[in-house]
């Protein structure tokens, strides 16, 4: 496990349950993320991530949008916020707004983002249930980094999980959210020892020191 002054500082943003927010704070505790979650922010003030923070004694803020006149100021707020807390990297978990162009530039290569499905399919939102409504055998969950376009990031990792004939959404979704829970600490923890290399639209994971 790193040293508490090597690790690497997470935001995490979140708008509903937190529970991959959970994963994360797990994953640190049980020491296979060299990590720790410094800040944790939310657009909706009754997010459960907030309370999770919370209990955990990390920072948590509630940044209401109504308070800014326009995407552009409530940026210009988060990163900020950001800024302040000096933030390696800053986690979309759950986040259900769409950040502006030039927030996502001044953070290049330091916003990553959980999408439950396999990427480039289903974009946007309801991608659970879109998924399932089209009938396809496979669907899964990506984590990317943040480019300006939404959900169209270079991928990082993608867990498959299948359909099965008898799944309701419900039922899918609880084993994509599982599979989420295991890749998004990976995804961090790549990029933690510097193993992540963007080359256009790949992802190239380079090989740990032996």
């Amino acid at each position: 496990m790193a040293e508490e002054s090597t690790k690497l500082r997470l935001a995490v943003l979140a708008s509903g349950q937190g529970t991959n927010l959970q994963a994360i704070l797990d994953a640190c505790q049980d020491g296979k993320l060299a990590a720790e979650v410094v800040l944790v922010i939310s657009d909706q003030e009754q997010a459960f991530a907030l309370e999770r923070a919370r209990q955990a004694g990390i920072a948590a803020q509630w940044l209401n949008p109504r308070q800014y006149k326009g995407r552009t100021a409530y940026d210009a707020a988060l990163r900020t916020q950001l800024e302040a807390a000096n933030v390696g990297l800053i986690v979309l978990a759950g986040f259900m707004r769409i950040l502006g162009k030039d927030f996502v530039e001044n953070f290049t290569g330091r916003i990553i983002n959980l999408h439950p499905a396999l990427l480039p399919s289903f974009p946007g939102l309801h991608a659970i249930e879109k998924a399932w409504q089209h009938g396809v055998r496979y669907t899964g969950c990506t984590v990317h980094f943040v480019d300006t376009g939404v959900d169209s990031g270079p991928i990082i990792l993608q867990r498959v999980v299948e359909v099965l004939s008898e799944d309701s959404v419900a039922e899918l979704e609880q084993r994509i959210h599982a599979a989420e829970h295991e890749i998004l600490p990976k995804a961090i923890q790549l990029f933690a020892e510097g193993r992540l290399q963007m080359d256009g639209r790949r992802v190239i994971i380079k090989c740990s020191n032996p």
